[in-house]
């Protein structure tokens, strides 16, 4: 066979020895940058390197075998199945290398952002912009792989014909089948662009309190107070109304309302109430009132607000504001707890015979 003879030709032995020199190379640079990498712990070479290492094997690897087969002699034209294989690998080989630069990109751009902070109004906008567009890109580059890869066999190539020459047929039933998924594309982009949540708002949904963990493409989830999960669709949170107690800050107000006797001195509620918030570190010093709101036939309805850094600060801090109002009307007002009247009428019979 020809491919046999190629082993004594001088021609073959100087390829066989550049691709040897090549593979020797690329393993001594590859040991050298993973060295580096490891000398420098947290840096940005060493969270490029774990990056796109993987996807630079892969494409190195599959270069490497596919002129090792061209060096035997093999004729790809006869063998149409190893070009196209080489092709397709090639292709996911670069796709893969274009999500991990994505990803690598965009968790750059994260670390200079930390949501953890009290104030986090601005982390939380570009986390939400980040993870729902990196998610969208993500999609694209698979979509575009897959596609590219398909077209490489001809009988996919001839029905992407036939379906351009009836495109508007076709354009029809594929928005008919992919509405629901072409619905949350655009979803999704519309609450990465306005955003109505963002990563770690929190929300009151369906009944429910807690914040948002997770946006992706189709769905969004809620992590309850309780750890629970609750999943939504993402096109829920354009279509339906739901509570954002963090939309425009994380500072909240929480509010505790108490039933009263008419005559309790309400002057020394306010003062027991500054003694409560003046150590306490779930205050954030912003707000303190104490009201009358209401009147009912037999109390008046007190209702007292503070606010605190965030949401599960403030339920923290309305229980023990709660908490050490009743204690101090227990022990100092016990008098002025809710209580029913009643008036006894005696009538003039009765005071006779009691005479």
């Amino acid at each position: 066979m020809d491919w046999i003879d190629n082993f004594t030709s001088e021609d073959f032995i100087i390829k066989a020895g550049l691709t040897a020199a090549v593979v020797i190379f690329y393993l001594v640079l590859e040991r050298f940058l993973k060295h580096k990498a490891e000398e420098k712990r947290e840096s940005l070479f060493r969270r490029l390197y774990a990056a796109v290492i993987r996807p630079v094997q892969a494409f190195f690897f599959i270069s490497v075998v596919y002129t090792v087969i061209q060096q035997f002699g093999l004729n790809t034209d006869d063998y149409p199945w190893i070009h196209k294989g080489y092709t397709i690998l090639m292709i996911l080989s670069v796709a893969w290398l274009g999500i991990n630069l994505l990803r690598f990109a965009s968790e750059q751009l994260l670390r200079r952002f930390d949501i953890s902070t009290e104030d986090n109004l601005r982390a939380r906008t570009v986390y939400t912009q980040v993870r729902v567009m990196r998610r969208i890109v993500t999609s694209i580059i698979i979509i575009l792989a897959i596609a590219a890869a398909l077209m490489t066999f001809e009988e996919i190539r001839s029905l992407g014909v036939s379906l351009l020459a009836s495109a508007g047929v076709a354009g029809i039933v594929i928005g008919f089948a992919a509405q629901k998924t072409i619905g949350n594309f655009f979803t999704g982009l519309q609450i990465a662009i306005t955003q109505p949540i963002r990563i770690d708002d929190s929300v009151v949904v369906e009944g429910e309190w807690g914040w948002i963990e997770e946006i992706n493409l189709t769905y969004v989830v809620v992590k309850i107070w309780d750890l629970r999960r609750l999943i939504l669709p993402i096109s829920y949170f354009v279509e339906h109304p739901f509570q954002n107690w963090t939309r425009t800050s994380a500072s909240i107000i929480g509010d505790v309302t108490l039933y009263l006797d008419y005559t309790m001195p309400i002057d020394e509620l306010r003062a027991e109430l500054d003694r409560i918030l003046e150590n306490n570190h779930l205050w954030n010093g912003n707000v303190k009132v104490v009201q009358v709101i209401d009147t009912k036939e037999t109390t008046i309805v007190v209702r007292v607000l503070v606010s605190a850094k965030n949401a599960p600060t403030a339920w923290d801090l309305r229980c023990d504001v709660r908490e050490k109002l009743i204690h101090y009307i227990q022990k100092n007002h016990a008098d002025k707890l809710p209580r029913m009247r009643g008036e006894l009428q005696v009538d003039n019979e009765t005071k006779d015979k009691a005479a």
